[in-house]
């Protein structure tokens, strides 16, 4: 079969399995669509031959392509297996349009268009083939691409002669907190170092993501009738918004670039009794989150001290941590990756990704893993996109990280 459709006819095979992940579940996986799809996956990763296939009630799997070359590297390849929930439907529809530089109706139904004004992005794939949702979903491609290059790559390996032992991990729910690569058992992926494929337009890697945590803000305050609640009651969603006001409003995600940072005031709820804030806090460099956390903490207490009869409890969890640090350890990774990119004559496009993969949870384990590019566009988006030329340079970058 054709390369290019064997990963297309993956991609949409993949598709079909609805995985959204679910934020307010506590279990993991988060959704049962995750644990049919893993269940998929092993099934044909025991019929491409691979060894040591562990598919777990966690829905994840693992499993290793042997190599025939003593003393190379041993490599990990991960991806997720949840789409993301930004309120569209969990249902993805793909279709291949012929991009020819106007305007596309991606569902006539609803009158769903992708306009070339709003998409600039999408004029350097002018007669290209591209694959996109009905417009009515995300196309998935985040991390569903990933998913199809990874297995094609298991499925054509042994046709290429010599690579390295090729390890596999596929885990659940990495958008809504990393979860599945948290509780990634190691011993089950026993590579020197990995990469994750996810996001990002052709080219584009990522040696650097932000540093991660997260802020449960709890204010109790004191509830009282208004007949007598002079100088008694303490309202805890003031309390809240006082917190909130002591923070400069250009340090949010909105307007925030680069590498800067920022707090997010994710959510707020309140009652007469008790308002529960989150913040998310995001910083590249270790001192800048340590700072963070502690103008948190500092402007904690002096909310505290205006409300002495209410109460005021902070609590900050490290989420992820920037994958910099382990690959300034163990280089090797990004070398072999560059190497691939230099060989296939793709311009690298670094990027700081003000965001987080797999990888920052793998690299906090000792496993140095940089990432690279699905070649799709407007990732949580009804107007995601992935050219089929770039899905092919993705696989074929892949491919010299396993046979260099």
């Amino acid at each position: 079969m054709d390369l290019r459709d064997e990963l297309k006819q993956r991609f949409f095979r993949y598709l079909a399995v609805e995985s959204q992940s679910d934020a307010r579940s506590t279990t993991l996986p988060s959704t049962p669509g995750q644990q049919r799809l893993a269940a998929l996956l092993a099934i044909e990763l025991r019929e491409l031959g691979l060894e040591d296939v562990v598919l777990d009630d966690r829905a994840t799997v693992t499993a290793v392509r042997r190599g025939r070359r003593p003393g190379l590297p041993k490599i990990g390849f991960i991806a997720h297996l949840d789409t993301v929930d930004v309120g569209l439907s969990p249902v993805i529809r793909p279709q291949v349009l012929r991009f020819e530089g106007i305007d596309l109706c991606l569902n006539r139904g609803e009158d769903i268009w992708l306009r070339t004004a709003e998409h600039p992005e999408i004029m350097q794939w002018i007669g290209q083939d591209i694959i996109f949702s009905d417009g009515t979903s995300v196309l998935g491609a985040d991390n569903k691409a990933a998913i199809a290059v990874i297995m094609t790559l298991l499925a054509r390996l042994p046709r290429d002669g010599d690579h390295c032992d090729v390890h596999v991990a596929l885990v659940p729910d990495e958008e809504i907190g990393l979860r599945g690569a948290k509780a990634l058992d190691l011993t089950r992926l026993a590579c020197d170092f990995a990469y994750t494929i996810d996001c990002c337009e052709l080219g584009e890697v990522v040696l650097e993501t932000f540093n991660a945590a997260a802020a449960e803000i709890i204010f109790t305050g004191v509830s009282a009738h208004p007949m007598s609640a002079k100088g008694v009651l303490v309202n805890p969603l003031l309390m809240a918004t006082d917190f909130i006001a002591r923070f400069d409003r250009s340090d949010t995600p909105e307007r925030t670039a680069e590498l800067e940072g920022f707090f997010w005031f994710k959510s707020l709820t309140s009652n007469d009794q008790c308002a529960h804030l989150q913040v998310l806090i995001r910083d590249f460099h270790d001192d800048g989150l340590a700072e963070r956390k502690g103008r948190l903490e500092e402007v904690a207490k002096s909310i505290a001290a205006l409300y002495p009869s209410g109460a005021i409890r902070c609590k900050i969890t490290d989420t992820y941590r920037n994958i910099a640090r382990s690959l300034n350890a163990d280089p090797r990774p990004a070398e072999r990756l560059l190497r691939a990119l230099d060989a296939l004559q793709i311009t690298p496009k670094s990027l700081a990704m003000r965001g987080g993969t797999d990888g920052s949870a793998l690299a906090e384990k000792g496993i140095a893993t940089p990432n690279f590019f699905t070649g799709a566009h407007n990732f949580h988006s009804r107007f995601e996109f992935l050219p089929l030329e770039a899905f092919e340079k993705s696989y074929q970058t892949a491919r010299l990280i396993a046979i260099l």
